[in-house]
């Protein structure tokens, strides 16, 4: 058992965009890297076959207030965790819940001791603490487990900000003591990552990326971004954390994005994303492919035959066509569902491999700039 190290093989002279490797005990994971996200221990609509030999994952993400209610810690731990429970044997990263508790809006009070919250399956009322989240995390049993946070909505003001900020370092700091203070469960090493916060303030930014940074933890988060700011204000502020936290320690962005959100935050030093995007927008027909975006909806795919993406390496991808995809989903057919989900979230694999190959060979710049006018085209 080790802990999680962080091998940077080459960081972009043009751009700040970073080549590295993440090594854990469930597996090397080369980035920059996409996580799906498997919120209650699946991810939506795709096997983990489908996950490990179509889309390539190398890391998901599990949810930890979905997965607390349900299967529930004690179902959890008699599996001996998430990778035995679902099959996934590479690894997980679990987050604390914070963001789930923050869009309970309604639904949760915030105390110092933690968050009291109802649950929305039935109606049931919980504590998270950041202790229990950390005991949580432990029981899931994610490689990587984040530090229980408050996420401030958009817009928040200054002083609320500030308040919750302080509240997210108060919390950090008892994460970090009980983390230390309990082992690791199933047998392999779990690494605690701290979240930076701070709305849209630049001094807050700086001064909890300083917080966080100092913590010397073995990777570190940005929250409170992709939260509904304008877009250029995700990416001045992304690039402010960039460039606080620590250079030799991998940099997670939360919840982000678009492919050309993606690319972008990698060109300012980002090494890790997660969304449901890829999965969600394919439910709903919106494909993610080389050439730009599909609404498969359209009648203008009715009787094109050609296939989905034979830009990417995805069996599914390359085998379906565009009119079959469609007809399965104006027949509200679940394969529909399937296909389109493996695709895009191949398509987010394949995008983040191909960063990184033009990252290792210096010619991330000029490609980044080309595919990000690309894959915003309406086709």
């Amino acid at each position: 058992m080790a802990a999680l190290a962080f091998n940077l093989k080459k960081t972009d002279t043009l751009t700040k965009a970073r080549a590295g490797t993440i090594t854990t005990d469930h597996g090397e994971i080369k980035t920059p890297i996409f996580m799906p996200v498997g919120t209650a221990g699946t991810v939506k609509a795709v096997t983990q076959l489908q996950l490990k030999e179509e889309v390539q994952a190398q890391i998901i993400l599990g949810n930890t207030y979905h997965l607390y209610l349900r299967p529930g810690l004690e179902v959890l731990e008699a599996a001996g965790g998430l990778h035995k429970f679902n099959g996934w044997n590479r690894p997980i990263l679990t987050d604390s819940g914070g963001y789930q508790v923050f869009s309970l809006a309604n639904n949760r009070k915030i105390k110092e001791e933690g968050v009291i919250f109802q649950s929305h399956i039935d109606g049931s009322k919980h504590l998270f603490s950041p202790e229990s989240v950390m005991d949580t995390q432990r029981i899931i049993g994610g490689d990587i487990i984040m530090a229980f946070d408050e996420c401030p909505p958009y817009p928040s003001d200054e002083k609320y900000a500030k308040t919750s900020m302080e509240l997210t370092h108060r919390w950090l700091d008892r994460c970090i003591t009980h983390f230390n203070n309990t082992p690791d469960k199933y047998g392999f090493t779990q690494n605690l990552f701290p979240i930076v916060q701070g709305s849209t303030y630049k001094e807050l930014r700086i001064a909890s990326a300083e917080y966080i940074a100092a913590k010397n933890a073995t990777g570190n988060a940005i929250g409170g971004l992709s939260v509904g700011e304008p877009t250029e204000v995700m990416y001045e502020f992304a690039e402010l954390c960039c460039d606080i936290l620590p250079a030799q320690k991998p940099r997670y962005l939360m919840g982000v994005g678009t492919p050309w959100n993606i690319l972008e935050n990698i060109a300012l030093g980002v090494d890790m994303f997660d969304c449901v995007m890829p999965t969600r927008n394919g439910r709903n027909a919106m494909l993610f492919t080389t050439k730009g975006v599909i609404n498969i909806d359209n009648k203008k795919w009715e009787k094109d035959f050609s296939v989905i993406d034979d830009g990417i390496d995805c069996a599914t991808s390359n085998y379906y066509s565009k009119a079959y995809l469609r007809h399965l989903m104006k027949s509200k057919e679940y394969l529909g569902l399937t296909i389109a989900s493996v695709h895009n979230l191949a398509f987010y694999l394949w995008l983040v491999k191909e960063a990184r190959t033009q990252i290792l060979a210096g010619t991330f710049a000029g490609w980044k700039k080309e595919m990000v006018v690309q894959l915003q085209t309406r086709l």
